[in-house]
């Protein structure tokens, strides 16, 4: 089914699962990139990307319209990510510990000179504070808030992650 965006939205808010599939289609390219990208690992950017639009079809009848809906979409992706990043820190040791701190101190190979290596290299949560702040502009304090931690420990993790980019990519740390 091919229809406009907006024919799409309209028929999916009443339950059209043939319309919402063209929302899917539309927004699962940007969706699955940020998941990508605050996740690290093709496996778990999948899930995210399950989880967000399974999301976005139970919530699709409120929407209002106040924002675009690849904006909404989004919001609700981060919201998405952010649940999912307090219930793993709550539900074990925290998984930047997992990270391989050999990875993240190893002088730069040509394939580590890319930005996006680097940034998948990083701790898991560290990364998601980065990604939403430096790629995403999210403010500190909006991503404490979605997180559901102190601002410190925000700022901390994005001036780690800047001082460890910096030493991967070979700049000054």
């Amino acid at each position: 089914m091919n229809l406009p965006l907006d024919e799409a939205l309209s028929r999916a808010k009443l339950g059209d699962r043939d319309a919402f599939e063209a929302i899917y289609r539309h927004a699962v390219g940007r969706v699955y990139a940020l998941a990508l990208r605050l996740e690290g690992r093709d496996g778990e950017a999948e899930d995210l990307t399950q989880e967000v639009f399974l999301r976005v079809w139970r919530a699709l009848p409120s929407f209002r319209g106040d924002s675009t809906l690849s904006t909404w979409i989004h919001g609700i992706a981060v919201r998405t990510a952010m649940d999912r990043y307090r219930r793993s820190s709550r539900s074990g040791p925290p998984t930047d510990a997992a990270a391989d701190p050999e990875q993240l101190t190893s002088p730069a190979t040509a394939r580590d000179l890319d930005l996006e290596d680097a940034i998948r290299g990083l701790p898991p949560g560290m990364r998601r504070f980065f990604v939403l702040h430096a790629v995403e502009g999210y403010r500190l304090r909006e991503i404490a808030d979605l997180a559901g931690v102190a601002l410190g420990t925000v700022q901390s993790q994005v001036f780690e992650a800047r001082r460890k980019l910096r030493k991967r990519l070979g700049g000054l740390s």
